[in-house]
């Protein structure tokens, strides 16, 4: 008797439609849950619905046909997504959305929506086409996949900020370790100095201040380590200012005339401690053997980035070494020879028309 009557309904439909007409007899026997709604009723009632949408919504043929679709929603359903469907009808559009329906004995299925209007010869809408499908698998899939990575993202989140917190504590007590190492070299520095002014040999004077140069210099190291956000990298460009700043205020040559080129240069901040003694072996040099017998002059220095490698270039306007290499005795050549091999550095003395110039390399960061 169903069968008959989805006959009969189908046959309502006259345009291109009809009981030979294949398209209404797969309307009818298609396992996909179908119904056509007529937009000319008030309401606009079902009209037609095949076996497919009884078997899903639990609803005989004659529970449905004369209702408006809103009969399977429930408490549940999203009236966002309900409204977008009463505005489609009345825009004359498709629409395809997933929405939560109720059966007949309460259950309640994911519903995969799509409507169409069906227009007639001169364009105007005469039935809507709707097609259903239950994706509740899909959806619930899909809502246990979201809550599954809100759980990972809030954990992520946890561990993320432990691991913010743990690096915040290593770069404080690193950076208080650094401070308090350039509180010891200072305090160091000065207790060496007092001793130095009961020490009446001119030789040993000087020898002592050179070794609180070097003290001075480690300082300036730390803390500009001390100042840094970046505990794995060191600005050599800055430090270099710094540095020929410290040398010659501590010289008390106000004779002196410095210019510096410096960028920001990182390395890694092992190095650091190394190139600062580099450095401040070659800037004492340089004030002292260029500038002697208070000498005024020219002190450049520069640090750029050339490929993989810094290149830092002191460069003074004094007599110069005569096409000469510098004297390989003393503590100081020993200790820039040692350190940069240490850094992997490599050092030369290019020949000059005036004065001396020093160009250190070595490898940087990243």
């Amino acid at each position: 008797m169903k069968e008959q009557d989805d006959w009969h309904l189908t046959e309502a439909i006259t345009h291109a439609l009809g009981r030979g007409d294949p398209f209404a007899a797969a309307v009818r026997a298609t396992r996909m849950p179908m119904v056509i709604t007529d937009p000319a009723q008030p309401d606009n009632p079902i009209v037609f619905c095949n076996q497919a949408f009884q078997s899903l919504t639990g609803y005989a043929r004659e529970e449905v046909i004369g209702r408006n679709c809103r009969f399977l929603q429930g408490p549940d359903s999203d009236p966002a997504t309900v409204k977008a469907i009463g505005q489609a009808i009345a825009d004359g559009r498709d629409i395809a959305v997933d929405l939560l329906n109720y059966r007949k004995d309460g259950s309640t299925f994911w519903n995969a929506l799509y409507l169409s209007p069906v227009r007639n010869d001169d364009g105007s809408i005469q039935y809507f086409f709707a097609s259903q499908l239950d994706v509740t698998e899909r959806v619930e899939a899909q809502a246990t996949i979201t809550a599954q990575k809100e759980v990972i993202e809030r954990e992520v989140a946890l561990r993320t900020a432990d691991l913010k917190e743990a690096l915040e504590v290593k770069t404080l007590l690193l950076h208080e370790v650094d401070h308090r190492v350039k509180n010891n070299l200072t305090m160091i520095g000065s207790l060496l100095r007092l001793q130095a002014r009961s020490i009446a040999d001119p030789q040993i004077t000087e020898k002592l201040e050179n070794m609180l140069q070097r003290i001075d210099a480690l300082a300036t190291v730390h803390r500009r380590l001390y100042e840094s956000d970046d505990l794995s990298h060191f600005d050599v460009g800055a430090f270099a200012a710094n540095l020929v700043s410290d040398v010659v205020g501590a010289s008390g040559r106000t004779d002196l005339r410095v210019t510096c080129d410096v960028d920001h240069v990182e390395i890694p901040s092992e190095s650091a401690t190394a190139v600062g003694l580099v450095l401040n072996e070659i800037l004492t040099n340089a004030i002292k053997h260029a500038f002697s017998d208070g000498r005024a002059g020219t002190l450049d220095v520069s640090v750029k980035r050339i490929g993989d490698r810094a290149m830092i270039r002191i460069k003074d306007d004094g007599p110069g070494l005569g096409g000469a290499q510098p004297p390989s005795e003393g503590l100081g050549f020993v200790l820039i020879k040692r350190l940069s091999r240490q850094i992997g550095a490599s050092i030369d003395w290019p020949e000059q028309p005036l004065g001396t110039l020093v160009e250190l390399s070595f490898p940087v960061s990243g």
